[in-house]
């Protein structure tokens, strides 16, 4: 236990070596925890990976193993729902990798051998894994072999499954990035571009054409009655493009909801009460134990500056940056009120620059006591050398050496730092152990304060709560389960009803969060139902009534005739736009007599070249025409999106402002794209996620 103590030690005091939760990405084997399914039903699974289903509880116990593992290399719990979505997120990329993604690359013939693994660990060039970390720097900041196998022995020798399962994250992590880095090369050294091709492309870029056109305006509405769109070409292009109409599962829904807020008799009874208790806060000497009990606001030893606390209240703010003392007036803001006294003022730094010697174990505080009486001089880094736990921190080149901290970012119980005298090193005891801080340099004072903040937000009482459940249960009672009810029962309370659609995912119904309840209810029952009271956070009644449903796969054509419908009728308007102007322009050979034909303006381009951006030379028809046409010949006209073009290219320069290195950054960028969509590519058919219904 003594290694794991270490790691746990180390991550605690400080962001320079904390492994970030983002590294958290592949944990242990899955083969090693999902060894059969042992669900017979895919209702139970939380989905499917390459063939392969993996039921809730092998999922689930994963998870866990990740939780685990965070709150053991951090010492911070992952048990906020956030935290949990990052594990279940990251157990599910894990699965993906393990199940699909390096099998398909093990296909490609790429291996990452044993020894290969090793000298990822302890070799001259170390895993990025490894150099991330932090846990394997030495005093300079590089990875130490020899503390990547002190950590590997100490993993074996101690036979501890808490230890070992640490290990068993970092060498799979490494195995996991050694796996995509090699086929992630792979493809970036088959994109090349020759040296022709690197050429034409600059050439390409430097040419710039000197562009004169007018642009007759498409107007898609009211529409052309000329132009119909028959059932079976609609049919066609559904069959054309039928991979455009894939979609998940969705409820189409409408939903009626109410908010439980305080009444105006609660207010009245929270401003008495909080009035009652103000005297109290205004004189107590215990403000911590009376803020634990009475407010919503704890004590805190945080320092305002003037301005700080509009956050929390701008009369509050205002009180306190023109008193040095005292005791604000009630403030009622809406059904919150509060109060607040001025604890202390002083000048205060926003940073400190903090060294420390780390000491643990039962004679930690004696230690301290002693090693303080022989700080002289210089010797502070020599004694952190010797003595401190923390061997990892070492700013500027000293050990011991913590750096700048600020009241937002500093280790927890390093709160006194701020007021403790420069050049003093002093005795301070945290969650790690006994601390021999010393500031050894500060920014400049600002003029802070210590403020107490009393504050009640007025919550609903029962009586308030009864009768909002109850109009939300007339609204259910009134629908009797049926959507045909639900539609007349909200005309006849007066109820806002809202519409909705929803996938298995949605969780968030406008600014309500954590309602996967609603979301479930709606998945479980048919078109035309509707639903009880369903309670949200306790704070929200629900009623939902399933309008309609659509199965995950492809849409029906039915169901997407309009948007196809659209899409055709714009083709066709352009190219019977086009066709118009061609007839009006006819016989017409300047650019200025078609302009003046049409009634339109001759507009002037420059710099219409492949890579521009120019607003009118950002339609693809037109960019491509200007690129072929010959010199001074009007040419046209060219169907486009805003409108139909008629143009004379005057000329064409070559420049030099694309350069060989645009041109490759170019390729590098193309090169990235194309590794960043490997996964999704590969996921596309082969990854069925249904973690949706189950979190």
């Amino acid at each position: 236990m003594a290694a794991l103590e270490t790691i746990r030690t180390k991550f605690g005091i400080g962001a320079s070596i904390i492994i970030a939760i983002g590294l958290l990405l592949f944990l242990v084997n899955p083969s090693d925890i999902i060894q059969t399914i042992q669900s017979t039903s895919s209702k139970y699974d939380v989905g499917k990976i390459n063939g392969k289903s993996v039921s809730y509880t092998d999922f689930d116990q994963l998870v866990k193993q990740y939780s685990d593992v965070n709150s053991m290399l951090t010492g911070v719990s992952t048990s906020s729902e956030d935290a949990q979505r990052q594990m279940r997120d990251q157990a599910w990329q894990n699965l993906v990798h393990e199940y699909l993604v390096i099998p398909t690359i093990q296909k490609a013939g790429l291996n990452v051998g044993q020894q290969e693994q090793i000298d990822l660990f302890m070799g001259e060039n170390p895993s990025p894994v490894i150099a991330s970390t932090g846990l394997f720097r030495d005093e300079n900041g590089n990875v130490s072999p020899s503390l990547v196998r002190d950590f590997l022995e100490a993993a074996s020798s101690e036979q501890n499954p808490q230890v070992l399962q640490v290990r068993n994250y970092l060498q799979n992590l490494v195995r996991i990035n050694r796996y995509t880095a090699k086929y992630g090369n792979l493809f970036t050294a088959s994109s090349f571009e020759n040296a022709l091709q690197l050429q034409k492309s600059i050439e390409e870029n430097n040419t710039m054409a000197n562009v004169d056109f007018v642009v007759a305006p498409n107007v898609y509405f009211p529409l052309d009655t000329n132009i119909t769109i028959s059932s079976s070409e609609i049919q066609n292009y559904y069959n054309k493009h039928k991979e455009n109409f894939r979609q998940q599962a969705s409820r189409d829904i409408e939903y009626a909801v109410y908010e439980v807020v305080p009444s105006a008799a609660d207010i009245t009874a929270q401003s008495q009460e909080f009035t009652t208790l103000y005297d109290e806060f205004a004189t107590t000497d215990n403000l911590r134990a009376f803020l634990q009990r009475n407010s919503d606001h704890q004590w805190s030893e945080y320092w305002f500056k003037s301005g700080e606390l509009r956050s929390v209240n701008a009369d509050i703010d205002a009180f306190v940056s023109e008193n040095n003392a005292g005791v604000s007036p009630i403030v009622n803001s809406g059904s919150t009120f509060y109060a607040a006294r001025i604890v202390d003022q002083a000048n205060i730094p926003d940073s400190v620059y903090v060294r420390h010697i780390l000491l643990q174990g039962t004679d930690a505080r004696h230690l301290a006591d002693s090693l303080l009486g022989e700080l002289k001089g210089n010797n502070f880094s020599t004694l952190a050398t010797l003595y401190s736990v923390d061997q990892n921190n070492a700013d500027e080149g000293e050990m011991g050496n913590l750096g700048w901290m600020t009241q937002n970012a500093m280790i927890p119980g390093f709160e006194s730092i701020f007021t403790a005298p420069k050049g003093k090193p002093f005795v301070l005891n945290t969650q790690y152990g006994s601390h021999i801080v010393e500031v050894v340099k500060t920014t400049a004072p600002v003029a802070k304060k210590q403020v107490a903040i009393f504050e009640k937000a007025t919550l609903p009482s029962k009586e308030t709560y009864a009768s909002i459940y109850n109009q939300a249960n007339i609204l259910a009672t009134r629908a009797a389960g049926k959507y045909s009810n639900y539609k007349a029962a909200c005309d006849s309370t007066g109820i806002y009803s809202r519409s909705l659609t929803i996938n298995e995912g949605t969780d968030t119904y406008g600014s309500i969060g954590h309602a996967k309840e609603v979301t479930r209810w709606c998945f479980d029952n048919k078109p035309g139902k509707a639903s009880n009271i369903i309670t949200v956070d306790n704070n929200y009644f629900f009623v939902v009534a399933v309008k309609d449903a659509h199965k995950e796969g492809y849409a029906k054509v039915e169901e997407v005739a309009e948007n196809i419908r659209t899409a055709l009728y714009y083709d066709r308007y352009s190219q019977a736009r086009k066709d118009e102007i061609a007839e009006k322009v006819k016989g017409v050979s300047t650019l200025e007599e078609a302009a003046e034909k049409l009634g339109l303006q001759v507009t002037s381009l420059s710099d219409v070249t492949f890579s521009t951006n120019t607003a009118a030379s950002t339609e693809p028809a037109f960019v491509g025409a200007v690129a072929a046409a010959p010199l001074s010949t009007l040419c046209g006209p060219v169907a486009g999106t805003v409108g139909t073009y008629l143009f004379r290219v005057n000329g064409r320069e070559t420049g030099s402002f694309y350069t060989e290195d645009d041109a490759k950054q170019a390729q590098d960028n193309l090169n990235n794209y194309d590794v960043q969509i490997l996964l999704p590519v590969m996921m596309d058919k082969t990854v069925k996620d249904n973690r949706a219904r189950f979190y």
